[in-house]
């Protein structure tokens, strides 16, 4: 039997109500709890997943939900299907917690291994990235496509996640960076879809999870982006993983960029 056929701008009105009900309207005012992991939850974090579970639930009854906020035994029983939707109900939550403005709900759906769709949403911003596989990437039903991008690393604007870098590669890139600017924005999700807009062109982050990258990285390669997941820097470009693990994570707006940033990072990595 053919699965049903479903795209992005079927998920952008449930997506954006959800956002707009549950987590703008927590904004500022939220109750924050720490996981046993370290990072934080938020009320608006629970809401928006189990309301999002309720209306998809509605709709495509058939398809399992993975989300963030999940027991890791159940996340991992839904990674056996061959279809389910990738939910991060809120990421950047310490930008929400501490009132920055920058952070997003997102949504993908895996089928068989591979994303076919995904839809990003700023709330505060009111800007919604979407894209399906082998279609066109969009910001609020605009075709988005990136612009022409600079030729070399050192006229580039980077989008770096110090924290889950090696100290050895934080160092090379505090002391000698081929770049021309770096920015650190806080939430995955997003930093995706700002590279698929043209705001920024180089990318590193070195521990994301399937809702961390799923629709994100969709977005950015539709927009004509080059995005790699690895095992480990250093290593070969994977697909998608059919596992609750981190990947880690590099992109560049065009092929030519990705080759010499891989390579200056290549050189940073331990034989």
């Amino acid at each position: 039997m053919n699965k049903q056929e479903i795209h992005s701008r079927d998920l952008q009105q449930l997506v954006v109500e959800v956002a707009d009900k549950e987590i703008m309207a927590r904004f500022l005012g939220v109750d924050v709890h720490q996981k046993t992991d370290g990072s934080l939850v938020t009320d608006a974090d629970l809401a928006a997943q189990e309301a999002i579970r309720e209306r998809l639930q509605a709709r495509w009854p058939a398809i399992p939900l993975l989300g963030e906020e999940m027991e890791k035994s159940e996340q991992e029983r839904v990674l056996d299907t061959g279809e389910y939707w990738c939910l991060d109900p809120l990421d950047g939550t310490t930008n929400y917690a501490c009132g920055i403005p920058f952070f997003a709900i997102s949504l993908a759906l895996i089928r068989d291994g591979r994303i076919v769709l995904g839809i990003v949403y700023d709330p505060v911003r009111k800007e919604c990235f979407r894209a399906d596989l082998g279609g066109s990437a969009y910001l609020n039903d605009e075709k988005l496509r990136l612009p022409a991008q600079p030729q070399s690393l050192d006229q580039c604007v980077a989008i770096v996640d110090f924290k889950r870098l090696s100290r050895e590669l934080t160092m090379r890139l505090a002391g000698g960076a081929p770049y021309r600017s770096q920015r650190s924005l806080g939430a995955v999700t997003l930093e995706w879809c700002w590279l698929a807009a043209g705001r920024g062109q180089l990318y590193l982050h070195g521990s994301q999870k399937p809702w961390d990258y799923a629709a994100g990285l969709l977005i950015f390669q539709e927009a004509g982006g080059e995005g790699c997941l690895m095992d480990a820097l250093g290593s070969d470009c994977i697909s998608p993983a059919s596992q609750v693990a981190s990947q880690a994570a590099v992109g560049a707006a065009e092929q030519g960029l990705l080759l010499q940033w891989r390579e200056w990072l290549d050189a940073s990595e331990p034989d």
